[in-house]
């Protein structure tokens, strides 16, 4: 099955369940009590951003127009544009989140802060493995199986001091996301148990199921 692909239009901006895919995690952070603040990051030529559909949203959210060429260029390009905001020396806790999981729930962003509570090294959501693991060899044949145990699929959001992820990312600026980062400095995040419904919309199916979950909560 090909990924999703969406022509001219950024996968983030399709529409799914009445609204842009954006829409529903932003709508779910904002609606966080604990979550003070939601900075979305968008690339400087963006001209598909619903901005009158985001005003209900209500004046947690602010939009970044400083996105760079990989997740870890444009994670820490924001972390740099909100840093006036961020009190202190950066201890302040932020939470990355994937515009293409728009099924993230409030109940989960409150186990993650919850279950990460002070710890440095921060945590992520994620699922363990269910599934028996094959690695493919050439000419897509099975090469060999890969034990599960320990395995974790990550998710996120993933939560982090504002300092020590900036720092993380300026060291390793080729991770394909923050907790990898934050392994490199030496650190070990916390695996914050999620479920599958807080799914990554890459194939068209993803965007059928994330609509029935949007619909039948």
């Amino acid at each position: 099955m090909g990924a999703l692909s969406s022509g001219s239009m950024p996968k983030q901006y399709l529409s799914l369940a009445g609204h842009a895919m954006i829409r529903h995690a932003l709508a779910t952070l904002c609606a966080t009590p604990v979550v003070a603040k939601v900075f979305v990051v968008l690339a400087p030529d963006d001209a598909f951003w619903p901005a009158e559909q985001m005003l209900a949203l209500g004046p947690k959210l602010r939009v970044l127009r400083c996105g760079g060429e990989t997740r870890a260029q444009s994670v820490a390009n924001g972390l740099r544009a909100m840093a006036a905001e961020v009190a202190g020396v950066g201890d302040d806790w932020v939470l990355v989140h994937d515009a293409a999981r728009p099924c993230l729930t409030v109940a989960l962003v409150e186990k993650l802060i919850a279950e990460v509570g002070e710890d440095d090294a921060g945590g992520l959501l994620a699922v363990p493995v269910a599934d028996t693991l094959k690695r493919a060899g050439t000419g897509t044949r099975v090469l060999q199986t890969v034990a599960r145990e320990g395995l974790w699929q990550a998710q996120t959001p993933q939560m982090f001091r504002h300092r020590l992820l900036l720092q993380a990312l300026d060291a390793a600026p080729r991770v394909t996301d923050e907790a990898g980062a934050m392994e490199a400095l030496g650190l070990a995040p916390r695996l914050v148990a999620a479920d599958a419904s807080n799914l990554k919309v890459t194939y068209p199916l993803d965007l059928q199921l994330a609509e029935w979950i949007l619909q039948n909560r």
